[in-house]
């Protein structure tokens, strides 16, 4: 497997990004972040080994694989990006607390683990600070398969005195990492488990897929619906991550707003749903080079446009940074509705010390019923587009995973040159970006305070 970032990188490390010419080249998709470390997690789930391909060599991949060796399983990492996991060996019920803080997979894992063990604790969750983020959906679905949670100030610990039994869950909201939970569930609860509301994201479709080829017996409506009938035991399987569809995205955004052309390589383009549209709108083109292949590029001058973040198929609330970046080049007033995080637009206003000009407000300009109607959250954003962005070494502290990228894709179109710190939010999620963009005509590198004292 490719080498990871490290998981302690340095603190004064940074990129140092000279923008201001177009972004053109090819660049193979990584495997989506939000598959893999789920149906790493679900391994667990059988009682044979698991091969897994395409997986992204990742920060939050290692994390993943330190998770799961702490509690037992047993890892093989194979040539290129696939790894064999083993839960036959699992015999640790607790993830050790030196986790706590680094991502939100620890709550899925208490699911699975409880299936194996009558008392399970995993540390409290972290992750990227983009909202509140609640564990109320989580915390409710295990209680009602059978299970009792408790939370102390640094774990969270979950106990059955049976084997779960099925439930039925009507999700409040149809948030995906809820309905990973039910499903891993509800596969090896007794009787049949009905998930209503539940999120259809590609990511979901993929596990259920998964589980399917494990033995698992699930029935998907067309409406937002699953229904389980569970089993006594489930085996290994074989399953490649498809490619990241946020990644393409990002980098479709970057193609466009540098005026360049960029090929995606291991990407289906039908994950990229209602991104395509809006993109072409603006002004983006899009050629469609094989079943697994797109190339981006600026087909037309770029025009301002109105669009409201949703749960899938609506446009992805991890799509919203980075084409904000773009709508900063187009002419005219764009405006943005974000109805799936709260507080989401905290990057906006780095991107105004770069030039951009954008507002936020509490309103909900937009038609989706929203969340956070009148509850006073900085949720809808005005962008003013028509302006080029510069820099003077202007330092930028990078504060969660998608801004971060977003970030990137600022710097690269900037006149002059700008500073990302804590790089290892990004490299959290994207591995070695700077490497793979590098080798696609962007001018960055990765500094160390030594090299430049702007770190």
């Amino acid at each position: 497997m490719a080498k990871s970032p490290s998981l302690n990188p340095s603190p004064t490390a940074c990129y140092e990004i000279t923008g201001g010419r177009p972004i053109a080249g090819k660049i193979r998709c990584y495997g989506a972040k939000n598959c893999a470390t789920k149906v790493m997690v679900a391994s667990l789930l059988g009682n044979s080994p698991t091969t897994l391909t395409n997986v992204p060599p990742i920060g939050d991949t290692e994390i993943t694989l330190e998770m799961l060796a702490a509690v037992g399983a047993t890892i093989h990492k194979k040539s290129g990006t696939m790894m064999v996991i083993d839960p036959s060996t699992v015999r640790n019920p607790c993830v050790p607390l030196p986790h706590s803080g680094t991502n939100r997979l620890p709550i899925l894992l208490l699911a699975v683990l409880l299936h194996r063990f009558d008392e399970v604790s995993v540390p409290v969750l972290g992750g990227c600070k983009i909202g509140a983020r609640p564990v109320d959906f989580h915390v409710d679905a295990i209680q009602k398969f059978g299970g009792i949670v408790e939370e102390t100030d640094r774990f969270m610990i979950a106990r059955k005195k049976k084997r779960l039994r099925a439930a039925h869950i009507h999700l409040p909201y149809p948030s995906v990492m809820a309905t990973e939970t039910c499903l891993c569930l509800g596969v090896l609860a007794q009787g049949r488990s009905v998930i209503s509301n539940a999120a259809i994201e590609p990511e979901i479709g993929e596990l259920i897929a998964m589980l399917r080829g494990m033995g698992a017996i699930i029935y998907t409506t067309p409406g937002r619906e699953i229904k389980i009938d569970g089993v006594d035991c489930l085996s290994g399987t074989r399953m490649e991550i498809l490619g990241d569809r946020i990644e393409a995205a990002s980098l479709a955004s970057l193609a466009c707003a540098s005026d360049g052309d960029i090929t995606v390589e291991g990407i289906r383009p039908d994950v990229l749903g209602n991104f395509i549209p809006y993109y072409l709108s603006v002004g983006g083109g899009i050629e469609l080079v094989s079943s697994d292949s797109m190339r981006f590029f600026r087909k037309k001058t770029l025009s301002p446009t109105f669009f409201e973040t949703d749960v899938y198929p609506g446009f992805s609330t991890d799509w919203q940074q980075p084409f904000a970046i773009l709508l900063t080049q187009a002419s005219g007033i764009s405006v943005i509705h974000e109805t799936v995080y709260e507080d989401r637009f905290g990057y906006l206003a780095t991107l105004n010390q770069l030039g951009a000009k954008t507002q936020v407000t509490t309103q909900c300009l937009g038609s989706i019923p929203c969340r956070y109607k009148d509850r006073g959250y900085n949720h809808s954003a005005i962008i003013m587009g028509g302006g080029r962005l510069h820099s003077d070494g202007y330092a930028i502290e990078i504060p969660d995973l998608r801004a971060g990228l977003a970030y990137v894709i600022a710097a690269a179109i900037a006149d002059g040159t700008t500073i990302l710190k804590n790089i290892h939010l990004l490299e959290r999620g994207y591995g070695d970006i700077a490497g793979r963009l590098e080798s696609m005509n962007l001018r960055i590198r990765k500094a160390t305070e030594k090299q430049t004292m702007k770190c």
